[in-house]
């Protein structure tokens, strides 16, 4: 299930779109029950590869101080619901994973590009990462992340406010 609000790109400042997503868990999250709660999003390409196991396990491993923020952490990416349970089991992350196999959401934060991979172009997912306050207002974006350091930076800029 996933319902996305259409709407031009995020600006800082700009309110979360509004969305109802279920998670790997089966829970349903939307945009009006994480407003009380500074929110991470993060877009990676696939589960289980390198840089994606690398990402996921470094936030896992920092959860502790994520949870000192009061944060909600949600990764998404186009697998399915069954890719993020095998991947969230393997590796024992304590956050959720969303299924967008449509791109709705993926599209809505603007992370499909064009890449390139032995000479073969495709559309694929750059790994974003969106970090909205209490009220719901975006405070921070990352494109085209690099995975070393980038559970730090996320930590730092929550830290921030």
């Amino acid at each position: 299930m996933l319902r996305v609000a259409a709407m031009p790109l995020l600006a800082a400042g700009d309110a979360a779109p509004e969305f109802s997503l279920q998670t790997d868990s089966g829970e349903v999250v939307s945009s009006a029950t994480l407003t009380a709660k500074p929110i991470v999003l993060f877009f990676y390409p696939k589960d289980d590869t390198p840089g994606c196991t690398t990402e996921g396990c470094d936030i896992r491993d920092r959860y502790a101080e994520f949870e000192r923020t009061d944060t909600v952490v949600l990764g998404v990416s186009r697998d399915s619901i069954e890719s993020h349970e095998k991947f969230k089991s393997k590796f024992g992350f304590p956050f959720e994973l969303i299924s967008d196999p449509d791109e709705k959401l993926c599209r809505t934060f603007d992370v499909i590009r064009k890449k390139s991979l032995y000479g073969k172009e495709y559309m694929g997912v750059d790994r974003s990462t969106f970090i909205f306050d209490k009220q719901g207002k975006l405070r921070k974006e990352f494109r085209s992340v690099k995975v070393d350091g980038h559970a730090e930076e996320i930590l730092s800029t929550l830290n921030s406010f």
